[in-house]
Formats: structure tokens, sequence, C-alpha cells
């Protein structure tokens, strides 16, 4: 069984050969704005998820990532045979290939961001004509010592 520092060490090695075999190998039209973000092997080094994200073509075009799959899945076998002949393992992982929901949630966040944004405008905008509904003051003064009359 390999160590974890292993396993992390060959999936960044793979992230990196599948990027440059994506980019300078394939020939794959629907594979031209796909990027690897990660990747991940599992303690045995036997398996090999490998993250991607699509990129689109202008801001507000959906990216075609039911065609990116496809593509990857029918590369999987080329991919492979380049990953084994570059690290050098024993094994070669199996590569499994896995859409990367960051971009997603990074929109979401944003999304969430700007609604709390929004909000606070609002409270502040209430707030700033606001007056205290009781004394300027609220709290007690402190007493004041009686003089000793003696």
């Amino acid at each position: 069984m390999a160590d974890a520092p292993r396993a992390r060490k060959l999936a960044k090695r793979i992230t990196q050969i599948v990027a440059s075999a994506l980019e300078h190998e394939v020939k794959d039209p629907r594979l031209a704005r796909v990027t690897i973000t990660d990747a991940k092997v599992t303690a045995d080094l036997r398996e090999a998820t490998v993250y991607y994200t699509v990129l689109g073509d202008r801001i507000d075009t959906e990216p075609d990532m039911a065609g990116a799959a496809a593509a990857l899945n029918s590369a999987r076998g080329v991919l492979r045979s380049k990953v084994g002949q570059q690290t050098g393992v024993r094994f070669t992982p199996t590569l499994e290939f896995v859409a990367d929901t960051i971009p997603e949630e990074s929109r979401r966040i944003d999304d969430l961001l700007a609604q709390a944004r929004a909000a606070d405008a609002e409270v502040a905008a209430l707030a700033s004509g606001a007056t205290p509904a009781g004394e300027a003051d609220p709290y007690k003064p402190p007493r004041e010592p009686e003089p000793d009359e003696s």
C-alpha cells in the first residue's frame, strides 16, 4: 500500500500529463475548451479521478458539458496509456473523469454575497434616519455620593 504523499504526487503528475495530452495530442474539437482542474488518486494507486471544467465560448453561452464528457470517455484509453508511459508506475491507474462543480458553486456564492450586500444596504438606509425608541442615553447615571451630615 502506498503512502498518501506518493498518491498526492502521482495525482499532481496525472493532472499535468492529462492536461498536456488534451492540449497537444488529442485532436477532438469537443475538448478544445476543457480544462483539467485537479486529480485524486486512491491510496492503493489503482484508480484516479480527474476533475475537469468546460469553459464557454462566450460569457452568455453555456458550455457543452455532455459533449466534453463523451469526448473524455472516448479518449480515456489514449490518456491512460500516456499516463502509464510518463509516470513509470507498475500499475497504471484507471481514469475516471468528473465534471468540477467549483465554477457553479462560486457563481452561487457570488449571488448570495450580492444578496447580502443588498440587504445590508437596505438596513443601513433604514438606520440612517432612525431615532432611538427611548431616551437618548438609556443607561442610568452613576449615583452621586451623598454628603455626610455630621
